[in-house]
């Protein structure tokens, strides 16, 4: 289960919204709310995209405040046995200050996206595809093949795919997500191999270093994490390192989880030394702390404080980042949301001063 997909600002001026997804691509916090791994809600180990029977019936009997009665049916995306479906859309307005500038507010279909698994071989062998089918054209986010061993302890996939490294955060334009390049948007190819043995989760991935664009020199790009998940918390170290030719980039991240009463924390730092940039620019540190509570079934508040140093040789170049969001899943295949978020950072910049309001509309099968 994994995990937040706000559209929001970040330097430059660049402004996106691209906001959580709580049950299409749920979230961590889910995942330390119910002591699950994130293969028990997705098909995909390391989570995100097409979900589970189990947590297709999750979305519907657990996560929303009222059920509507379906009678003896329930939506569980298996078509038979071999083949299974599911999908997202996403519709948000916003409404963005920034000092010095006036003032901006629009509506956006932010997304639309398809999933599909064709499980050949049940339980051992399956062909996945995850395309974003709007706005603009067709693009494809993830597409593999992935085959487990009979006892379901490994596992060993090929294609385009996600990269495993820390919290897979549906927010694309979260600290820890742009600093380290790995996130949801930089799919790369290549192949990855997976372990599970009781409390312990192990990936190690292989990849072109390239975002899914054409391979442009020898070096190739390695990801990894090692994880331990106990009911109650879980602890994960990952690392990275992309060699190539304009120098290379590593990371490391160290995160978790923890659940208290109705509370359930995520935190996750990490430290990056990118040799592509010059007199030693690219050491860069990143941190984000959220705390979701639980108010009441189908009601969730997040609050969000994220830090980043984009340059650990300047000083008092820090930027900070708050944000609060109210999630709303008041009946089985809706959720509502509404957030604010705001920035901080060097006193002379406008573009690290911005509020941003929001509202989505989030419809799921």
């Amino acid at each position: 289960m994994k995990i937040c997909d706000f559209r929001a600002w970040f330097p430059h001026g660049l402004i996106l919204l691209a906001f959580l997804a709580s049950a299409a691509h749920a979230e961590p916090y889910l995942a330390v709310q119910t002591g699950l791994k994130c293969g028990q809600c997705h098909v995909n180990p390391t989570g995100g995209g097409l979900r589970t029977p189990y947590g297709d019936v999750f979305a519907q009997r657990i996560m929303p405040h009222d059920h509507l009665d379906t009678g003896a049916d329930t939506w569980t995306g298996e078509i038979n046995r071999f083949l299974s479906v599911g999908g997202d859309v996403r519709f948000d307005g916003q409404y963005e200050t920034t000092p010095g500038s006036a003032s901006v507010d629009s509506f956006a279909l932010e997304q639309a996206r398809i999933y599909l698994n064709a499980t050949v071989i049940p339980t051992r062998l399956a062909v996945y595809v995850d395309e974003q089918v709007a706005p603009g054209g067709a693009l494809n986010r993830e597409v593999y093949g992935m085959y487990w061993s009979a006892s379901h302890e490994w596992y060993l996939k090929g294609g385009q795919l996600y990269l495993p490294f820390g919290l897979r955060l549906q927010d694309q334009t979260a600290f820890i997500q742009t600093v380290s390049g790995i996130n949801m948007t930089t799919p790369d190819q290549g192949v990855e191999f997976g372990w599970e043995h009781n409390a312990w989760d192990a990936q190690f991935a292989v990849s072109n270093g390239t975002a899914g664009g054409p391979e442009v020199d020898h070096g190739k790009q390695y990801s990894g994490q090692l994880i331990y998940v106990e009911p109650k918390w879980r602890l994960g170290l990952g690392a990275n390192l992309n060699d190539a030719a304009a120098g290379n980039k590593s990371a490391v991240a160290l995160f978790g989880g923890l659940k208290t009463g109705p509370i359930a924390w995520l935190a996750q730092a990490e430290l990056v030394d990118d040799k592509s940039i010059p007199n030693s620019g690219g050491r860069m540190l990143a941190t984000l702390l959220e705390a979701d509570w639980l108010l009441a079934p189908g009601n969730n508040l997040k609050i969000t404080s994220e830090y980043l140093d984009p340059n650990r040789n300047v000083a008092q170049n820090e930027e900070t980042r708050w944000s609060l969001v109210y999630e709303l899943t008041p009946i089985q295949f809706l959720q509502l949301r509404a957030g604010v978020r705001y920035s901080d950072g060097i006193p002379q910049d406008n573009a690290e001063h911005v509020r941003l309001y929001f509202l989505e509309v989030h419809g799921f099968f």
